[in-house]
């Protein structure tokens, strides 16, 4: 059997530098914008991408971050570090947008997706039609030393996949738990360090809750139970500052709810993305 995803490549300049950036897509309706999480690519969506109860809504189209999955460095990437900045990771979501024409889409974004996600919220309501948080937080404290994730005495991939193991909860399909890590494994050199750059350091959006007017920009944040990166505390303290947006905390998953275990996140989320194609 063909899967309805289609996949293509897109060039744009980010940062004033040319990308060849590949994304998939598929479904019809008010666009939906996927963002993966840190050190992984846009295989996370494959369940979602091919759930005829969201493709018959919206237009689904998921992305690899530059440096993840299909999408390359930019040229001479081999010069310089990489590293993960609120305003690159904002500037690329609505520049992918931007390119693909997508008229205010809904974003979803999970782990860093999800904490982007209210960068956007804050910052470019005019630009979005909603906003979803999978494993959201403003502020995530360091709880571990990432120069391990990219040091010669390790195998990255591997153990850039053991660090995020223990966030997978231990209720997730066995087959769907190995996916996940696989795409750890696959990881280019320093890439998940990079990442958590961003999410363990520069951005801190605490100081840009309160700008969130959910009336333009509604929030629906959804934490799985298991996680100890992004807690159910972070999340619920993230939406008691910003007035009207939804909290839910999710039994039964973890840090990666669509990958890990598609069928348990799937009640929670079809609803919001219910209301969400409704909106004008």
């Amino acid at each position: 059997m063909i899967e309805p995803v289609i996949g293509r490549y897109l060039r744009l300049d980010l940062e004033t530098r040319p990308h060849r950036v590949y994304f998939e897509e598929t479904g019809q309706g008010v666009p939906l914008l996927l963002l993966h999480t840190a050190g992984s690519d846009g295989r996370q969506w494959r369940h979602l991408m091919n759930d005829a109860a969201v493709t018959s809504r919206f237009r689904c189209i998921a992305f690899d971050m530059p440096w993840h999955g299909k999408s390359s460095p930019p040229e001479g990437w081999q010069g310089g570090e990489y590293r993960l900045t609120t305003a690159a990771y904002t500037g690329m979501a609505l520049a992918v947008s931007s390119a693909l024409g997508l008229d205010r889409p809904v974003v979803m974004g999970c782990s860093i997706g999800g904490r982007i996600v209210l960068d956007l919220a804050a910052d470019h309501a005019d630009a979005v039609r909603a906003v979803v948080g999978l494993q959201s937080s403003a502020f995530v404290a360091p709880y571990y030393d990432t120069e391990w994730l990219h040091h010669p005495h390790t195998q990255g991939g591997e153990v850039c996949a053991a660090v995020v193991s223990g966030l997978i909860a231990p209720t997730a399909p066995d087959a769907d738990r190995w996916e996940t890590l696989w795409h750890y494994m696959q990881g280019g050199p320093g890439v998940f360090r990079g990442d958590l750059h961003f999410y363990k350091g520069e951005g801190d959006l605490r100081p840009k809750l309160a700008r969130i007017d959910t009336a333009r920009c509604p929030v629906a944040l959804l934490t799985g139970e298991y996680d100890y990166s992004c807690r159910p505390e972070d999340t619920l303290a993230t939406a008691a500052a910003i007035p009207g947006a939804e909290a839910v905390i999710m039994p039964g998953l973890g840090h990666f709810p669509m990958s890990e275990d598609y069928a348990a996140l799937r009640p929670h989320l079809l609803p919001v993305l219910e209301r969400f194609a409704a909106l004008p």
